[in-house]
Formats: C-alpha cells, structure tokens, sequence
C-alpha cells in the first residue's frame, strides 16, 4: 500500500481512470481497512507524534488533499470518496466515532506536574479566563469547538483511571467524566477547562428534590429571633452547574443559596486554638440589589487541624452497585474518586467496602490504607446490577464500621449513590430514621451524589443532615478532587457536631429581615438550647456564611406598618443594647461530645461598612454567589438585577483564585445570561 502510494505522490500527473488502477485503489483501501480492523483493541494515543486513527484519517490525509490535488476529480479520488462517506455516515449512525472536544492545556507554571502525571503531551491550546455571553452561545450550539487546539475522545475522557497513582492528581490535571459522546461546552473549574457534556436532556422529571419556598421578610417587632442549623453542603452548586453546563437553567428547587455561597473557600479569620474551635465575623454593607436595604454577612471559621495531628479515620465506602448506576457519570466516576480518596489516606486509616443492589455485600473488610493496591483492586471489581436495597446496605456499612471502630477517631461511613432506593425501607421518613438510629453510635455519615435522571437529591439532603454528616454532588472527576482530596480535611475530620446559629436583631435599629437560603435548614427558636435537637456538623478548616437582608427603622424599603398598639416588652439584658443592630450566637458539641458550649458576637456600628465596594473582598464575591443563587431561584427581589450586575461584583472580588474556582463561578454566570428565561 505504501509503496503504491509513493508511486502516485512522485507522478506528477494524474494516471487515466483505467480499470487496472481502479482494482489497485480499491484493494490498497481494503487492506488498510483489514489492518486498522485487526488493530482496533491497541490503546489510543500512546505517542503524539503517532496517535492511532481511522482508515479515514489515513486515506484521506491532509498530504493527499493539500499536497497532490490532482486526486480531485480522478477515478482513484472516485474510488476512495465514496466508500469512506458510506463508511463515515455508517459510524456516525450508530455512534461508533468519538466526538472531539477542546482541552486546555496547563499554564507553564503548572507543566512539571503535569509532565510528570501524563505520558504524553498535546499540542497546547490558548487559554482563557473568561467568555463572553456570545462565545458561549456558540459552544453550546457549535458543540464547543472554540478554535484550534489539541483534541481528545470524549470516550477517552471518560474511561475509568488505569492504574494507582503515585501521588493524588492535582486539581489542575484531574480530567473531567463525560457521560457520553456528545458536543461539550468548556468552563473553567479548577485550573483546567471543564468539559461537562452538553446531552441530550435526561429525564429531568424523576430527578427529586425538596420543595421550600424561599424565606420570606419577618417583622423584628414580632419575630426577631433567627435560628438555623450550619451548613457546610456543596451539592447544590454542583447541581447547578451541570445544568448550565448542558444548556439549560437548573430546576428552582435544586437551587440552594447557602451551598452555593459555601462552596468556595474564604480567607475569614481564624480561630487562635481548638478550645474555641470558631471565630465569626460579621459585616454590614448596603445591599447591591435594594437601595433601601442592607445585608449583614455572618462568617464562620472553623479551626483547621494540621494534618500532622489529624486522628486515624475508619470510613466504610457504601457503594450502590444496582442497575441504575450503570452510566458513565455514575459507577465509572465513582470509581475513581475512591481512588483519589484512597491516595490521600494515611497508614493508621482502615478502609472497608460494602456494596448494595439486590442485597449488601461486603466486598472488602477492614484493611489498611498501606495495602493501597489491595483496595484498589477491590474498588475496580465493582460492576453495577439489580434494584436498590439501600436500607440493607446503611444497616450492613454501620455494623463493619462498628466492627473496626476507632476510639479517638474518626469513624464514617461514605454513602455513594444517586439516591435511587427502592427496596426495603426507601420512603425519607423511614431512612431518616434509620440513620437517626446509627448516629448515636458515634459514626459520621458522607453522603455523595452521582448522575441524573432519577437523582433522589431530597433523600441524600435528608440521610446527611440526620446522620451527623456532609452531602455533596460529584459530576467530574474534578469536583472529586476538590471534595475528596483538596477538601479532604473538612469532608473527614469534623471539629464540631449539632452547631446551631441564632441571631436577635434589635428592634431599635432593624425593623425587618430575610434569610437569604438555609430554608431546609430553619430551627425553631427554642431548639437552640435543647440539645438533644440534631444540627449540622462542621470539618476542620471549613468556612460557613449566613447572609440576611435587613431594612434599618426607618427606611423606604421596610414593607410592614408599625404596631397600632406599640410593641411586645424587650426581653431583659445586663447589657446595653442601643448600639447593637444585631446579636450572634452559636451553640456546638464537641465531636465526642453530649453538652454543646456558647459562643457570642454581637454585632455594631463597628461592623458596618458605608461604601459596598469597600467591603472586604470575600464579602463581596460571597453576595455575588448569593445574588446569582437568588436569581436562578426566582427570588422576585433579584428580578431586576442584572446577570451582568451580578458578573460585575464576582469578577472585582475575585482575587487569589489558586484553583480557579472563582474563575468557573464567572463562566457560569455568563452561561446563565445566555439562558435566562
């Protein structure tokens, strides 16, 4: 074949449309195809400079079109045309050729460690921070090809890790999963380009969450007491960007404004040790969105353990193995973010692994994180099959983490699942109290979400916030090496459990207030001192943000008449209060613990800042986050505030962004312009 492709390359006029070499063309094409045929099991792209393709790369080549033009029009261009156009449109129908898409390649900055985790290297590609709403249109309806630039199988992205690593992959390297061929738009999350899969739309309706309507505005003359149970979640943003990311607005109720604002990492100050494990810092400015308004951020730091200190952990990998998880965003993708967790686990850590389908099974006992390859080998058996027990699977993960239970410790289960249960006890009530059961054992419970299409988010939000634990939604690769491996200290090791906060405003100086998000998370007022009410739990080193607008006595913007009759007595105080807008408590137990303790705030004059833009710059990206939850929920206080307005205050309060988190928030919000309803 090459020999007779020579022969035409140095002639340098066309050869007669004779049958002989019609029979030479047409037997040169079929023994390429026989050798690619015999060769399609060899791995893709082992060199660049020599990466496998199709027989239609190699016959129609950029040197027979570019360099000999003469094949145009001849019967040998004849003969080659129209076999590979049948050929190309019996693929493309049934789905056998890979769809492309752009990957960005690392800074230079980053290219050692990217060397170092690749064993090969691309063509690089320009970078971008951001986009404009028009060049995000077209990714979406050009199927994200944004120009030149290197090219990978999105079958090539999603095949499940090879191997065990040496090291943790950085968030700059970790590929995203794709669920399957299919145009991608590219956003930036982490310090690579996100290239979430732009599908054809799943079966939105059986995707489940719970129904709260948005807090409404509460007069301080007759409520001025609010109590909420801490959130540290992140699922809900994660949701929402997988939305946006295949084109569409995310579904309201999976919009949950306190897990997107505490999705991203801030520099609050610190607390000095762990007997006092919290610090808060609150802030007044005026309210971007209401002239007439302001907004009062609570920030909570949580004490940040070193790693050196950290306490061995036992945690049981619950895994659902059942039928609905056989999708590439679902087993495959779970599958390697355990791997990713088991690289950053310590020696003195026990690993178990029970999985869950028709019935539980115990597919590795209690193991040492030392037998690294051991555990991994038993994460890559896992194949998916059958209904959903998942009732037999929480009962069956709890007892193993009973069996190797460490004292002084941290004992977890981590349930992987799309929350899909439908055998044994599957109603939330029924699981809510199952969990309630095993969390007085002193075992802490992850819950991470998978998928779409029968995604159960309100069951996951319920196990988590009654089983002493943490939800999150893992769709990339990427978004588990933030929770799994970047975030591992705060997604294992918790410094506090049942932390409640309550703030009294003062109805001198506020006259009404809106709790911006926590609606699942609402406690009644006398809950904050019992202590035998469940709260959230918080990890080392994790930041939580409040945010409530409030209307100052007086202002236009204040919507309720003053009492005709005056107003209910002041609870009686020891200290004077004409100076404070508001007053900040927080009650917590320590892990180990059955008595919470007190900490207290109270909020001033001091604390206000009279120019918004002069506030501190994390209170200014988190009002953003908060405002574009608030929109994409269809809060009417946002309806006249901008996406644009929005994108304005992120991008001047981005600033150190090492993992490029705020740069995605950007991206998504120009996605979301594109799409508004």
């Amino acid at each position: 074949m090459t020999d007779e492709f020579d022969r035409l390359r140095n002639n340098p006029a066309a050869p007669p449309p004779s049958k002989a070499a019609r029979t030479r063309a047409l037997s040169a094409a079929m023994q390429a195809f026989d050798a690619e045929e015999k060769n399609a099991g060899r791995t893709q792209g082992k060199n660049w400079w020599h990466r496998q393709s199709s027989i239609l790369n190699r016959i129609w080549s950029n040197n027979m079109i570019t360099r000999h033009h003469y094949l145009a029009g001849s019967a040998l261009a004849t003969l080659l045309l129209i076999p590979s156009a049948a050929y190309l449109t019996f693929e493309l129908t049934r789905g056998g050729l890979p769809v492309t898409t752009d990957i960005a390649v690392p800074s230079p900055a980053e290219a050692p460690v990217q060397q170092a985790q690749k064993q090969k290297k691309g063509p690089e590609v320009r970078q971008q921070d951001t986009f404009t709403a028009d060049e995000i249109a077209r990714l979406l309806n050009n199927g994200g090809a944004s120009g030149g630039g290197a090219k990978r199988s999105t079958q090539e992205l999603a095949s499940p890790m090879p191997a065990p690593m040496a090291e943790p992959v950085s968030p700059s390297s970790a590929a995203p999963l794709a669920s399957r061929p299919a145009p991608q738009a590219s956003v930036r999350h982490g310090n690579i380009a996100m290239l979430d899969t732009v599908s054809p739309q799943p079966e939105q309706g059986r995707d489940r969450f719970a129904n709260a309507d948005p807090n409404p505005v509460k007069s301080v003359a007759t409520d001025p007491v609010s109590t909420i149970s801490l959130d540290v979640d992140t699922a809900s943003y994660s949701l929402v960007r997988r939305a946006l990311m295949q084109g569409r607005l995310p579904d309201p109720d999976s919009v949950r404004v306190e897990e997107m604002v505490n999705y991203f990492p801030y520099d609050w100050p610190r607390p000095q040790s762990a007997d006092t494990p919290f610090r808060t810092t609150v802030t007044v400015t005026p309210t971007p969105w209401n002239a007439g308004t302001q907004l009062m951020s609570v920030a909570i730091k949580g004490y940040d353990v070193a790693p050196t200190a950290t306490p061995p952990a036992n945690l049981v990998f619950l895994i659902d193995v059942s039928g609905s998880m056989n999708a590439p965003d679902k087993l495959p993708l779970l599958k390697s973010a355990f791997r990713l967790l088991v690289g950053k686990l310590k020696p003195a850590d026990k690993v178990s692994i029970v999985t869950y389908a028709g019935s539980a099974g115990t597919v590795l006992e209690p193991t040492s994180a030392s037998e690294r390859e051991k555990i991994l080998n038993a994460i890559d058996t896992l194949q998916p099959g059958g209904s959903t027990a998942g009732a037999d699977g929480i009962e069956a993960a709890y007892k193993l983490a009973r069996q190797a239970f460490i004292k002084d410790g941290v004992n977890r289960v981590m349930l992987a699942t799309d929350g899909d249960f439908n055998i044994g006890a599957s109603s939330d009530e029924d699981l809510k109290r199952l969990i309630e059961d095993r969390r007085r054992d002193g075992i802490y419970l992850s819950v991470l979400g998978f998928g779409q299409g029968n995604l159960n988010d309100s069951l996951m939000q319920t196990l988590a916030q009654n089983g002493n634990g943490t939800a999150a939604y893992i769709d990339t690769l990427a978004e588990a090496q933030k929770t799994l491996v970047e975030e591992a200290g705060s997604t294992l090791f918790p410094i506090a459990k049942d932390v409640k906060v309550q703030v009294e405003f003062n109805p001198d100086r506020i006259a009404e207030y809106r709790l911006v998000g926590y609606e699942t998370r609402a406690l009644r007022r006398e809950d904050f001192n019992n202590d035998r009410v469940d709260a959230g739990d918080v990890g080392s080193g994790h930041t939580v943000t409040a945010i409530y607008e409030v209307m100052p006595k007086g202002s236009d913007a204040v919507l309720s008449d003053p009492l005709r009759y005056g107003k209910p007595s002041p609870e009686t105080s020891s200290v004077p209060a004409s100076d404070e807008l508001a007053f900040v408590k927080i009650r917590y137990k320590q892990p180990d613990g059955d008595t919470s303790k007190l900490i207290t705030t109270a909020v001033t004059q001091a604390n206000s800042v009279r120019d918004f833009n002069a506030a501190p710059q994390d209170v200014r990206f988190a009002t953003a986050v908060a405002a574009f939850g608030q929109k994409l929920r269809g809060t009417e206080a946002l309806d006249a505030y901008s996406y644009g307005s929005i994108l304005d205050i992120a991008r001047n309060a981005r600033g150190e962004d090492p993992f490029g988190y705020r740069a995605g928030f950007l991206d998504l919000v120009r996605l979301a312009d594109t799409l508004k309803r």
